[in-house]
C-alpha cells in the first residue's frame, strides 16, 4: 500500500515546474463582492427610526469594516444630499464614511435609497501547498510551499487590500501619523503591572 501511494505522489510533483530562483511562486489573489440594502424615507426624506436600526443591524450583520466602500445609489436627485446624510449618520457608527459615489444598480421605487457595499478581500490560493517535498529533488528546485508562510503573512498585513489596486496618493510626510504608532508603544502601560485579581476559589495542596 505504501508504494501505491508513492508513485501518484511521485508523478504528480514531476508535473509541476521547476522553481529554481529564490523568488516564490506564489502570488496574493485580489477578489470583490457588493452587498447591497435597500431602506425607505419618509415624505420628509427623514431616516424613520425602524429603518435606521435595521440599516444599523445589517451592517453589523454584515461584518463591516475598514477597507469597505459605502455608497448610496438614489434614484431621485431632489433630496438625495439630506438622504445621504441621514445614511452616513447610520455608517458613521461603525467608524466608517459613505463614499461621493456608488456602483449603478437595478432600478428603485421613488423614496427607496439602497446601500451598497463593494468588499475587496486578497488571498493567496493553494496555499499550504504540499504537493511536492522539499527533498529528494532531481531538478534542484523549491518545495511547491516554498513563500507560502511570507506571501500569506503579508497579505493578511495589508489593512486596505484595495491599496493593493489602487495605493495611495502621497501627501508628504505626516509627523503625527509617524509617530502615533510609537506613542502608543512608549505610553501603553505593559500588561502584569497591575495586581492580581483575588479568586474566591479555594485551593489546596497534595
Amino acid at each position: 500500500m505504501r508504494i501505491a501511494l508513492l508513485i501518484p505522489l511521485a508523478l504528480l510533483a514531476a508535473c509541476m515546474p521547476d522553481n529554481r530562483s529564490v523568488n516564490t511562486m506564489k502570488a496574493p489573489e485580489i477578489a470583490r463582492s457588493s452587498f447591497a440594502f435597500d431602506v425607505r424615507f419618509s415624505d420628509t426624506d427623514s431616516l424613520p427610526a425602524d429603518q435606521a436600526a435595521a440599516l444599523e443591524q445589517w451592517l453589523g450583520a454584515v461584518g463591516v469594516a475598514y477597507g469597505d466602500r459605502i455608497g448610496v445609489d438614489d434614484p431621485i436627485a431632489a433630496g438625495a444630499v439630506s438622504r445621504r446624510a441621514a445614511i452616513a449618520g447610520v455608517v458613521a457608527r461603525f467608524g466608517l464614511l459613505v463614499q461621493d459615489t456608488a456602483p449603478v444598480t437595478a432600478a428603485l421605487p421613488a423614496g427607496t435609497a439602497r446601500v451598497v457595499i463593494t468588499r475587496t478581500q486578497v488571498s493567496v490560493p493553494d496555499c499550504p501547498d504540499w504537493r511536492r517535498p522539499s527533498n529528494p529533488t532531481t531538478g534542484n528546485s523549491s518545495m511547491s510551499n516554498y513563500g507560502c508562510a511570507s506571501v500569506s503573512n503579508l497579505a493578511a498585513m495589508i489593512a486596505d487590500p484595495n491599496d493593493l489596486i489602487d495605493g495611495q496618493t502621497y501627501t508628504g510626510a505626516d509627523g503625527h501619523t509617524t509617530s502615533k504608532a510609537i506613542n502608543v508603544y512608549r505610553e501603553r502601560k505593559p500588561t502584569g503591572t497591575g495586581k492580581l485579581p483575588k479568586s474566591d476559589i479555594a485551593t489546596t495542596g497534595n
